[in-house]
């Protein structure tokens, strides 16, 4: 995998004759009523050009697992939808995303107080190669029949990014460099309008759970993904057979989880997880 800050925009790559229509539909695909319209748009940009057959679009909201924001597939149906819930369910800890997400690289991370967050951007490229995981491997690249991914990612506003996706089917090979120029090139467009479609339809679709694990990963960094999810589950309401579904483990592992985290945070209850979720109000 190799991933790169996007600083300022490529200028190579575009043609004269690159057909404007196809940037009127992603500009009028913004705040659109149709939940898959931007992901389809994207395609329309980049795929005759590119051979990118499948775009998913993630939001990462303060450390919670990834809301499918936005997706679109040749296929058509529920099939890529099916795989993005399902990565967002079990492998999303394993994508190399989360090294730029979570700063765990030590180096892109949060672009800090000396850097323009709002128009800087990284290109992450990863290929099944990458992953060494069996599952993530099979289920997100070997059944969809990807090659590789480009990963444009955006960081919109703190403890909050945004990943729109672009995949390549294996019989078309790996991306060449002519390819990765146009969507470098191609990038400040995408990102704005993902962004303004994310400020005009995604926030709002932030629930109260969400916001409560905000305030418990602030309140405690060192909470495990894994520790979160668990809590997550409790937020919602759920039981830890319906949480164990969800994270793809046994109820006991769930129960495991939750004490370690209720450890971290110094209390012992559920009562006192929402109460220490709604101390001072939620924020």
């Amino acid at each position: 995998m190799r991933y790169w800050r996007l600083d300022r925009p490529r200028q190579a790559g575009l043609s004269s004759s690159f057909d404007l229509a196809r940037v009127t539909g992603l500009v009028a695909a913004i705040g659109g009523d149709n939940a898959n319209a931007l992901a389809a748009e994207v395609l329309n940009l980049l795929g005759p050009a590119t051979s990118v057959s499948q775009c998913t679009v993630f939001a990462y909201e303060f450390g919670n697992r990834p809301r499918t924001v936005s997706v679109a597939d040749h296929r058509g149906g529920r099939f890529l939808r099916d795989v993005a819930d399902t990565y967002a369910r079990l492998f999303y800890a394993l994508d190399g995303n989360q090294r730029i997400v979570t700063g765990d690289d030590g180096h892109v991370g949060h672009f800090g107080s000396g850097a323009d967050q709002s128009s800087s951007m990284v290109l992450h490229w990863q290929s099944s190669d990458d992953i060494a995981h069996d599952g993530y491997r099979q289920t997100c690249y070997s059944t969809p029949n990807v090659s590789d991914r480009l990963s444009l990612l955006m960081q919109p506003a703190a403890d909050i990014w945004l990943s729109v996706n672009l995949y390549r089917e294996r019989d078309a090979g790996n991306f060449q460099p002519g390819e990765v120029e146009l969507v470098e090139s191609l990038a400040p467009l995408i990102g704005e309008a993902t962004k303004h479609h994310y400020a005009l339809r995604g926030q709002s679709q932030l629930g109260i759970p969400q916001l409560m694990l905000a305030r418990l990963r602030s309140l405690c960094p060192a909470l495990s993904k894994r520790e979160l999810d668990a809590l997550r589950g409790v937020l919602e309401g759920q039981s830890a057979a319906e949480i164990a579904d969800s994270m793809g483990v046994k109820p006991s592992s769930v129960v495991t989880y939750q004490k370690r985290a209720y450890l971290r945070l110094g209390i012992s209850s559920q009562r006192q997880l929402f109460a220490l979720c709604l101390a001072n109000d939620v924020r």
